[in-house]
C-alpha cells in the first residue's frame, strides 16, 4: 500500500487518521508515518487489512476493479 492509495481509501471510506487509529489501535503518529511513506512494511500490512476489510479494493498496476476500490494511474500514462 502506497502513501496515495492510503490517503485515497481514507477518503473513500470518510475515515480520518484518529479514525483509523481507533480501529487498528494504532497510535495516529504511526499513521502519519504512513501518510509520507516512512512506515514498516508489517505495519502498513495490518492497516490495509482493515481497509480491506472495510470495504476498500486495492489495485495494483494494470489491475481493473469489478466494484468499489483504489486506483493508482500511473506516471507514465
Amino acid at each position: 500500500m502506497t502513501p496515495e492509495q492510503f490517503k485515497m481509501a481514507k477518503a473513500a471510506l470518510g475515515l480520518s487518521n484518529p479514525d483509523v487509529a481507533e480501529g487498528t489501535g494504532l497510535h495516529r503518529n504511526t499513521l502519519n508515518k504512513i501518510d509520507q511513506g516512512l512506515s514498516k512494511a508489517s505495519t502498513a500490512q495490518h492497516v490495509r487489512l482493515y481497509l480491506e476489510a472495510k470495504g476498500v479494493q486495492f489495485l495494483e498496476g494494470g489491475q481493473v476493479a469489478v466494484g468499489p476500490g483504489v486506483a493508482l494511474k500511473g506516471a507514465e500514462e
